[in-house]
């Protein structure tokens, strides 16, 4: 099953709002930490960076590439932001593009 089957609409978080998640590459130690707590969201490329995976699994490897954070995932996608040790994972609201979740929330 893919995320995006997996999620209600779009993803949901906070409030119930859709949320989404994105990885700055630049930042990305390779640690593989976020792939083991959401391997559904996560995956290591042959470059040894973590990326996000998109609607068909692929990896999304355009810088700033984000997908939707299923609300069955949430928790273990907050828990991959709190144990990175490279502070580069993204969660934010679709709606206004604020980060609730990462090195930039308030």
């Amino acid at each position: 099953m893919t995320v995006q089957q997996e999620a209600p609409t779009s993803g949901a978080g906070v409030a119930g709002e859709p949320l989404e998640v994105w990885i700055d590459q630049d930042l990305c130690t390779g640690d593989g930490i976020c792939v083991q707590y959401a391997p559904e969201v996560f995956e290591l490329d042959i470059d040894g960076l973590a990326y996000v995976k998109g609607v068909d699994e692929e990896l999304l490897q355009e810088a700033g590439a984000s997908t939707p954070v299923p609300l069955v995932l949430l928790q273990d996608v907050v828990d991959s932001v709190k144990e990175c040790p490279g502070d580069c994972i993204h969660v934010r609201r679709v709606s206004d593009r604020v980060e609730v979740f990462g090195p930039d929330a308030e």
